[in-house]
């Protein structure tokens, strides 16, 4: 950690959002302290930003926090096989718009650019992202 880690206010503030934000994620498990000082306050490493923007973008997407930090602080993931499973999803949506009425294929179509758009976030996470 070369950078000077933050106070929870100023986390927030580079953040964009208000200590109260900050303080829910940290509750939630989507952020960790990196350590505390003598005085007990909360320091955070600057990656916390990104972090909390990433929470953002999933949670514009519809995805509910808590399977967000699950998701976050799973030990192990296996991205090659999530992939695998929303590739079959995709061809089985696919498959069933092909017959469907233009209302469900209207629809279908919506929950497939849902899907792409929650991909493009994920793919966008960095590999070196510390998880707590």
């Amino acid at each position: 950690m070369s950078e000077v880690l933050l106070r929870i206010g100023e986390l927030a503030a580079r953040a964009q959002v208000s200590p109260r934000t900050v303080d829910y994620y940290t509750s939630l498990g989507l952020l960790t302290p990196a350590k505390r000082t003598a005085s007990n306050y909360r320091l955070y490493d600057p990656a916390d930003i990104d972090r909390i923007h990433l929470v953002q973008r999933l949670e514009v997407q519809g995805v509910p926090l808590e399977e967000i930090a699950a998701a976050l602080t799973s030990a192990h993931v296996d991205v090659a096989s999530i992939l695998d499973r929303i590739d079959a999803d995709l061809r089985t949506l696919q498959a069933v718009t092909e017959n469907a009425s233009p209302e469900v294929q209207g629809l279908l179509a919506v929950i497939a650019t849902r899907v792409h758009s929650l991909i493009t976030v994920a793919l966008q996470i960095p590999p070196d992202l510390l998880l707590p």
